[in-house]
């Protein structure tokens, strides 16, 4: 009992350690960068003022990046007017202290070294400063509390702290671009001459599109009925087995066109998810699966391509009302411990925003959600397919195809879109106009009907890496599968 009364006590101040800095080395590095300003060059990309933990340090170090900025000379003698009513400085004897920082010329030498054990020491600092807050809000044990949104927001933070060293590596030179563009023709060539991204698993998307990209948030929209959950599906679902299939030919996984996916379920539950993919693979239909007619040969069926999906990388999320900044963080995680190369959102409305604004502030939830995923996209470098209601706006007009200006409560989401993408199915709408058995137009209804029955359009509205135009697909509304069409896959224009 007296060890646990001994442990809830608070710690004794020599019980807390100082935190993680180098002073001297902090100097030794302003010293060799006013000796030497071309040293400058080599650090600045990685080293920010804030990562001195002296501040009068960071405050020097500023001053020296503005001044090389401008190409004039930094030394103690151009920054001494910059220090002259600075109070720190004054502690230290005044503008002077500039000079006795570049005392030693020895330190030109580990100006690199030095550089990195201040970076490295601003990160411990920064890991121990989230490490207390996570610490604090845990202890916190107010009604308001939410431990869910605490780690998420941990992780956050610890993210942050693990990418801060990335800034050095985001502007690429020209060479470096040239290279990744020619790796995308490369595969490209190697595919068949279409597809440079990752498969959507139907030759028609692929060869309008050339798959989905890296860094894409592509929108796939539609009215309730059209098929979206389905073809979402359909394109994850080829997206996993196309990966596993090269990883098991032996093709590396930065050469696959396919990659493990990310499934972010918000309507369906992830049951009713497999049940779907299961009856795609199956082909049965997903109606009798659920209601157990089936009879044993199917059943068969069934066994086998569950084995076969037993195995897929593909990872279903059906936590329902997730938040913009908890979808990221899972997806985050997913990346690190699963490597997932797509995500796939069902759909866009039901994700909520960081706000509480309530349903006033709808349009800004929207526009922050599709912010969001365009970032999550950029920050992850992989394609995010996000679905989205259309407004009931189709419904009213005489020609139910959509339009661009159909995108439900924000125009914000066309603008973050790479690729806004429409599914149109005219059977479902004009089975909904059925005449009488003896109506005068049932024989044109009939004929009208078995013309376009099972036919799909995908409407490639918005297109940032080339032209627009319709794909036609098929679609087995049995087993809610979507297959290329026959013939004429590929229509060059959009119907008006």
């Amino acid at each position: 009992m007296a060890e646990v009364i001994r442990i809830s006590e608070p710690a004794e101040p020599a019980a807390t350690a100082a935190l993680p800095q180098n002073v001297e080395a902090e100097a030794a590095l302003l010293g060799a960068l006013m000796i030497d300003n071309r040293l400058v060059e080599d650090v600045q990309l990685k080293l920010k003022p804030h990562h001195f933990f002296e501040p009068l340090h960071g405050r020097i170090y500023e001053s020296i990046l503005k001044l090389t900025d401008r190409n004039m000379v930094a030394n103690p003698v151009t920054l001494r007017p910059s220090f002259e009513a600075d109070e720190s400085m004054k502690e230290l004897g005044g503008p002077a202290y500039l000079a006795t920082l570049t005392g030693s010329g020895a330190a030109i030498i580990g100006a690199k070294d030095f550089a990195a054990q201040v970076y490295d020491l601003a990160l411990l600092r920064a890991l121990i400063g989230v490490g207390r807050d996570l610490v604090e809000g845990a202890l916190d044990t107010s009604e308001d509390v939410a431990p869910l949104e605490q780690i998420e927001r941990a992780e956050t933070e610890l993210y942050k702290v693990a990418e801060e060293g990335g800034a050095e590596g985001k502007a690429k030179s020209f060479g470096d671009a040239t290279k990744l563009a020619v790796q995308m023709a490369e595969k490209a060539l190697n595919s068949g001459g279409h597809l440079s991204g990752i498969t959507t698993g139907l030759e028609g998307i692929n060869s309008k599109v050339g798959g989905l990209h890296k860094s894409d948030l592509v929108i796939l929209a539609g009215r309730p009925g059209m098929g979206k959950t389905s073809l979402a599906t359909n394109i994850a679902f080829a997206a996993a087995q196309r990966f596993a299939r090269d990883v098991e030919d032996g093709i590396e996984p930065a050469k696959s066109a396919g990659a493990p996916v990310a499934f972010f379920s918000l309507e369906m539950s992830a049951d009713q998810l497999a049940t779907r993919i299961l009856a795609e693979e199956s082909g049965i239909s997903s109606e009798n699966l659920r209601m157990g007619k089936i009879s044993q040969q199917e059943f068969r069926q069934l066994a086998r391509a569950a084995a076969e999906l037993e195995s897929l990388p593909l990872y279903i999320d059906d936590t329902p009302g997730l938040t913009i900044a908890a979808l990221r963080t899972r997806a985050r995680r997913l990346k690190r411990q699963k490597g997932i190369g797509c995500v796939v959102v069902d759909y866009l409305q039901l994700l909520q925003g960081t706000g509480r604004g309530g349903n006033d502030n709808r349009v800004q939830e929207i526009s922050e959600i599709s912010r969001g995923l365009k970032q999550l996209a950029k920050e992850l470098e992989l394609p995010v397919l996000a679905l989205s209601q259309l407004s009931r706006a189709v419904e009213q007009r005489e020609d139910k195809r959509p339009q661009l200006s159909d995108l439900r409560e924000s125009g914000s989401i066309e603008q973050d879109a790479d690729m806004v993408w429409f599914v149109y199915r005219g059977d479902y709408y004009l089975a909904a106009k059925k005449p009488d058995d003896d109506h005068p137009d049932f024989a044109a209804w009939h004929e009208e009907m078995n013309r376009i029955y099972g036919r799909a359009d995908l409407i490639v509205a918005k297109q940032r890496h080339g032209a627009t135009g319709t794909v036609r697909m098929k679609f087995d509304s049995r087993i809610t599968k979507f297959s290329d069409a026959a013939e004429d896959a590929y229509l060059p224009e959009m119907r008006s």
